[in-house]
């Protein structure tokens, strides 16, 4: 059964809900209301990576987020944090966290595989070719899917190097990062290939710009298809996270939890029934 990661950031700028939880009161309440809505884990980000962002000082990014980490971890909570840096990693897991989403994979900070093979905390490893501010300079693909399952596995051999068991690892197709609009689409299409690779995948197209490019009609301009509101994006997320959970994905990464898990639950009733 496909895992639902909700997404609390507690910063002031991300690009879908920045702002609304950058306080760590409002950070915890949210990442509370995203359980109850039937999130199975919560994703704790104190950095920005939208494209265009600017990196953050590690210290300010462990103000915002530790305090959040630990509130839900002694909730019960399962919680991811967010982070390129391998020292918001480390004190993220002694405070409570249980797995490491790193969007970079490990490039940002050649400390962040040691960091993590000396605990017991997880690692998701994400497909990444550069900061937000010029990741798009590098989305040349010759073929995008077998250019990203190659450099995920060996990303993927240099965390085992490293001493992190595979199966406390997961891939992330980096969707969105260094690929533009149909390129994440030819990814997603082709899912199966990477989930194949063996390690847990986790897939994250949450309100992403593609999408939006996807609803808005053939001869909408930017402008009008980045005005498309949150409820539709919503909905488009919903969908992809249904295909991803069809293709094998180990877990959906989304704002929204509430309607992914109502897709999810759907698309399973409908498998039920075409088994009976």
């Amino acid at each position: 059964m496909t895992a639902i990661m909700g997404i609390v950031n507690a910063t002031p700028d991300s690009f879908s809900d920045g702002g609304r939880h950058a306080d760590a009161d409002a950070a915890i309440a949210h990442g509370r209301r995203l359980l109850a809505a039937g999130a199975d884990l919560i994703d704790v980000g104190g950095e920005s990576t939208r494209p265009g962002s600017e990196r953050v000082d590690p210290a300010v990014e462990q103000q915002r987020v530790l305090p959040v980490v630990a509130a839900l971890a002694a909730d019960g909570a399962t919680v991811s944090i967010d982070t390129m840096n391998a020292a918001t990693a480390s004190a993220a897991i002694a405070a409570g966290a249980h797995l490491i989403n790193d969007v970079s994979g490990g490039l940002a900070d050649d400390d962040m595989f040691a960091a993590v093979a000396e605990t017991s905390a997880h690692l998701a490893i994400g497909h990444w070719r550069g900061h937000a501010t010029d990741m798009y300079a590098r989305a040349h693909y010759a073929d995008v899917t077998a250019e990203v399952i190659a450099e995920l596995g060996e990303r993927l051999a240099a965390a085992a190097a490293a001493g992190i068991p595979r199966e406390r690892i997961v891939l992330d197709p980096g969707i969105g990062f260094g690929k533009r609009g149909d390129q994440n689409w030819q990814v997603l299409s082709q899912l199966p290939q990477l989930v194949a690779l063996g390690p847990r995948v986790l897939v994250g197209t949450s309100r992403k710009r593609f999408l939006l490019d996807a609803l808005a009609a053939p001869d909408t301009d930017a402008a009008a298809a980045a005005a498309v509101d949150e409820r539709r994006r919503d909905l488009a997320t919903a969908v992809t996270s249904v295909l991803a959970a069809q293709a094998g994905a180990w877990a959906v990464r989304v704002h929204d939890v509430a309607a992914t898990r109502d897709a999810l639950r759907t698309a399973r009733a409908w498998q039920r029934g075409a088994a009976s």
